[in-house]
């Protein structure tokens, strides 16, 4: 294989064709080839990164068209593929599918014209024949200005049905069949109420991994793939990292199975900005890590584990107790929850939590909230003064439950098409918690502003 970073987006003819399965099986076979894999998501997913991480061996970037805008969606792509053999990102929903019937805004198809990267078109096969070619021939033909490297099946029932869908496939001049993927369950991921079980939960073990790129290579010609990609410039990004900042604060960071939703944009901008970052488990970890000058508590699934979470009160009382002295404390989503008085599951079973937020929370069997969102910070606080503004997105099966009249708000909430939608990010003593997962390369002085809060207040301590 020649040097040179190559690069390629997986994409979808629509949701639940298996993107996923086969990006997973592209960068671990790829990897056991000896090459440096850099795998990206299109979208706010936190799960299908973390199994992509686990795939390639290195952290996964979430790209996103509205987060995030271009200039800054090809800064982190260029400085992430520096050192990488080959980029692979997965896209979301199907390639078109974006905020509307009108554009390609939000879309897969945008990202890849905005990176330069040619797409490889996943179809299930399964109920088709020589209609798959038609199906190719609308997608490779609907925007002349996206490159369509050629196409992987999956789902394919039998050999002779690889060989009728390629026989179809053969009737479109110039389009590439890399292979066909048979129904394979075994090598399913488990799915929960946000989608796949997360990699901390259900780790992809080498083994997996292995019989993942064994089921890839004997089914897919990587060979033929790979010199349908082009080669990326290597001088790319090599001004776009600033001096680096000695740490000035310690800052505690959640991270196990029950708090694992982080972008690690938002950890590379706090290490930026001075933060040395000192992981600790809420399920396993009795007390705090020693000298900490501030807590970020993410999302993740905290309902899953709430008999373990609200058993270790411990650890439950050093937070609180931190708290309500003054440490500086920065929660999303599962880190509310986390915050909370207490968590009453579907089941009925309340469990008492950590008490730093005046009110409680309850699980829903349904969505309570999805979608994008602009914060705007009404007042002077932790991530920044009056006017800040920053964006983020929202997903939970959870609700607030009495005692917001007992907290202040800080946050103006603005949808996706700017619609307002109500006031959020609760701040008690100096603690900041919110159900929407801000993505700090959105505004990277979000980053800034939390160590230099943090900063203040241990020097004023």
């Amino acid at each position: 294989m020649t040097k040179g970073c190559r690069g390629l987006v997986i994409a979808g003819v629509h949701s639940g064709v298996g993107k996923t399965t086969v990006a997973l099986g592209l960068l671990a076979a790829f990897q056991r080839r000896g090459l440096v894999v850099q795998p990206f998501k299109v979208g706010p997913d936190f799960i299908d990164p973390g199994h992509h991480s686990q795939a390639a061996g290195r952290p996964a970037v979430n790209l996103d068209g509205w987060m995030l805008d271009r200039e800054t969606n090809l800064a982190m792509f260029q400085r992430h593929c520096r050192e990488a053999d080959l980029a692979l990102v997965e896209g979301v929903m199907g390639l078109f599918d974006g905020y509307d019937g009108a554009s390609e805004a939000g879309s897969t198809a945008q990202m890849a014209k905005w990176l330069g990267l040619p797409v490889v078109l996943v179809v299930a096969g399964r109920s088709l024949a020589r209609s798959v070619a038609a199906l190719v021939h609308g997608f490779a033909t609907f925007d002349p200005d996206l490159p369509l490297a050629g196409v992987i099946l999956n789902r394919v029932s039998s050999p002779r049905h690889l060989e009728y869908l390629q026989q179809a496939l053969a009737q479109l001049p110039g389009m590439r069949c890399f292979g066909g993927l048979p129904r394979q369950e075994a090598l399913a991921i488990p799915e929960r109420h946000l989608g796949l079980v997360t990699a901390q939960e259900h780790p992809l073990t080498g083994a997996y991994l292995n019989e993942l790129a064994d089921f890839v290579e004997r089914h897919l010609d990587l060979d033929a793939l790979w010199q349908a990609l082009p080669i990326l410039p290597r001088t790319f990004g090599q001004d776009l990292e600033p001096e680096p900042v000695p740490p000035r604060v310690r800052l505690g960071v959640a991270q196990d199975e029950a708090f694992c939703f982080y972008y690690p944009e938002n950890f590379r901008l706090l290490r930026q900005a001075g933060a040395a970052l000192v992981p600790f488990s809420p399920l396993r970890e009795s007390t705090l890590p020693a000298d900490l000058d501030g807590l970020y508590i993410g999302g993740g699934y905290p309902e899953v584990f709430a008999r373990e979470l609200a058993d270790n009160t411990s650890l439950l009382r050093a937070i609180r107790e931190r708290a309500a002295a003054g440490l500086p404390i920065y929660a999303e989503c599962g880190g509310l929850m986390y915050l909370s008085q207490g968590l009453t599951t579907l089941s009925g079973e309340h469990l008492t939590l950590a008490g730093v937020l005046p009110f409680e929370v309850r699980m829903l069997a349904r969505l309570k909230s999805l979608g994008y969102r602009e914060i705007t910070m009404t007042t002077a606080g932790l991530l920044g003064p009056a006017g800040t503004r920053a964006r983020g997105h929202e997903f939970h099966y959870s609700e607030i439950v009495g005692g917001t009249e007992a907290v202040a708000t800080t946050y103006h909430l603005a949808g996706r098409a700017g619609a307002a939608a109500g006031r959020e990010g609760y701040c008690r003593y100096r603690t900041l918690a919110s159900y929407v997962h801000l993505h700090f390369g959105s505004n990277p002085l979000l980053a800034r502003h939390f160590v230099d809060y943090c900063r203040r207040e241990k020097e004023n301590s």
